[in-house]
């Protein structure tokens, strides 16, 4: 066994403390990852307050993890110690079905085993996360990180990078289409680098007018003040995409109505309660309202090496792991620009 420190948290009420624990000692296929750093996602939260479904505690949160490679099993052929790399949201699936066979792990037949606050394959250990010093997982779900590219930044390019550039490479948006980008945080930052890297014109819809000279330095085209009738109206029938990161509850009618003609709103941001709209917002125009997930192993690797070449990271703000419990407390007033990351050799 691998004696590993952390921050877990004990119960969905608790704060985040250090813990210690044991990982599993490699086997064959097995990579050995000294953790540098580690994204702080709102789904961290989420899921450590029990706000989706009942936690597995302890629990050490953490998905967007990069570091070098420490020890590989006998079988290793794809990375060698010394490495740089990532691990995402997933670090296991079945391998054996139709969606993963095709790069889809995360749609896996018989459930992809997430990096923490889930249960591996062997159906008894629990798995936990980046808010450690090290992680040990499968050859198969470690990606190559460009030593180009600022590690720090790169950390949450392994969810809110790979969750806004899915759906973005799915609905092949670029050149020629108007895209609305609600939600300026973690995931909307993303969003909007993204879509203006493919070309399209981009609009960052927001209710904080503050948000408006930030996103004209992420190089958005347009604002749209949502608090402001005569700007909302502006935009009515105007977009061909949505792309929808607020987790926050909201009114989904007055979104779809900005929509043209076959528009699409894509769901980024997850809420904890079911949402509500008027089917007549979907009718007129027919529009869709649809959500994305994270993408798959190849699909990440292929949108890393998409920022490697365009040398995109995220914007962030570094923190030591003692921080973790008051960065919790800003993200949900969101206060942070754009994505806190964990600097482990603060563990």
């Amino acid at each position: 066994m691998l004696p590993t420190k952390a921050y877990a948290t004990h119960g969905p009420n608790d704060k985040l403390v250090p813990w210690n624990f044991d990982r599993r000692t490699l086997q064959t296929t097995d990579i050995l990852i000294d953790i540098y750093y580690c994204g702080v996602c709102h789904s961290d939260i989420h899921q450590a307050r029990s706000e989706w479904s009942k936690g597995i505690y302890p629990m050490v949160p953490g998905h967007e993890i990069v570091g070098k490679v420490a020890a590989i099993g006998k079988d290793v052929s794809k990375f060698k110690i010394g490495d740089l790399v990532g691990v995402g949201c997933m670090i296991d699936s079945c391998g054996n079905c139709p969606t993963c066979q095709n790069g889809y792990e995360q749609f896996c037949k018989s459930g992809a085993v997430y990096t923490y606050n889930a249960i591996e394959r062997d159906g008894i250990s629990p798995t936990y996360g980046g808010y450690s010093n090290k992680i040990v997982v499968r050859e198969a779900f470690v990606l190559h990180i460009s030593e180009k590219l600022d590690l720090a930044g790169v950390a949450p390019l392994l969810c809110a990078g790979i969750t806004t550039y899915s759906p973005i490479r799915k609905w092949k948006i670029g050149k020629g289409h108007k895209v609305g980008v609600l939600g300026l945080g973690g995931l909307g930052h993303m969003a909007v680098k993204f879509a203006v890297s493919f070309g399209a014109e981009v609009t960052v819809i927001s209710t904080s007018m503050n948000k408006k000279e930030d996103a004209e330095k992420l190089g958005a085209h347009q604002f749209c003040y949502t608090k402001d009738e005569t700007q909302v109206k502006q935009f009515s029938g105007y977009f061909d995409f949505i792309i929808d990161t607020v987790s926050a509850e909201h009114n989904y009618d007055m979104y779809l109505k900005m929509l043209n003609v076959y528009g699409v709103q894509i769901l980024v941001g997850i809420p904890d309660k079911p949402i509500a709209l008027n089917p007549f917002s979907l009718l007129s125009n027919g529009r869709t309202i649809t959500a994305s997930s994270i993408g798959g192993i190849p699909e990440t690797q292929e949108m890393l090496d998409y920022c490697a070449a365009h040398n995109i990271t995220s914007d962030v703000e570094i923190i030591p792991i003692s921080y973790i419990n008051e960065a919790y407390e800003r993200m949900i007033k969101s206060d942070v620009k754009y994505r806190f990351v964990i600097d482990l050799s603060t563990l």
